[in-house]
């Protein structure tokens, strides 16, 4: 099993990375591999709501440049997620945001292609709004239906400089049970795919109260 790992900060090496580090090698010790993409130092436009992935259903964002495109294709080959991202003003670094907005969005018009895969977001703070970041994290994994693990806390880890997350002792626990559970949970789903037919797949329903 492959887990793929999105990086939104614009520091390569720094707290994010190091939260999805911590989980990763977890992942590791029961045999699932990381591969970890830096996301946060790209150029991304964000969604333009032209709406030419739900018209065509190729799997792709119709804007060309970047390598949005590619990573949804490691999102859909991939066994399991991770999303992370640093606060800024108590929210999703822009970056990282204008990804997700297009790839989830390409993933669920392409018969939700991320569907009962499995799921984690993690946030890299100085002081406050990890929480915010954290949920908000967790509306596109929700939105995906797909599977989340959970830890003993909330995923959020403290630190300022890159490296000082190392230092949060309870945050590195927290990244560690979360490795721990993701790890099971996606086992668990792989068992389970050879025994038990997954629920229907049904039609999105949009439905808007304007007349």
């Amino acid at each position: 099993m492959k887990t793929v790992a999105f990086n939104g900060s614009p520091n390569k090496n720094g707290n994010t990375f190091h939260a999805i580090r911590m989980v990763a090698d977890e992942l590791a010790t029961e045999g699932i591999d990381t591969e970890i993409v830096h996301v946060g130092n790209k150029a991304i436009r964000g969604c333009i709501a032209c709406g030419q992935c739900a018209k065509k259903r190729n799997e792709q964002c119709v804007q060309e440049g970047d390598e949005v495109n590619d990573w949804i294709q490691k999102m859909k080959g991939a066994d399991g997620l991770i999303i992370g991202s640093p606060v800024h003003f108590s929210a999703i670094g822009g970056t990282m945001k204008s990804f997700l907005d297009r790839a989830f969005y390409v993933t669920g018009v392409n018969n939700r292609m991320l569907r009962h895969k499995v799921g984690a977001a993690v946030v890299a703070v100085r002081r406050s709004g990890g929480l915010p970041t954290f949920n908000q994290l967790n509306n596109f994994l929700c939105y995906s239906e797909m599977l989340l693990p959970t830890a003993n806390y909330w995923n959020v880890i403290h630190g300022t400089r890159p490296g000082e997350a190392v230092q949060d002792e309870e945050g590195r626990q927290i990244m560690r049970t979360l490795g721990r559970n993701m790890a099971w949970l996606m086992k668990l789903v792989d068992h389970g795919r050879k025994t038990i037919a997954p629920p229907e797949l049904e039609e999105k329903i949009y439905m808007s109260f304007i007349r």
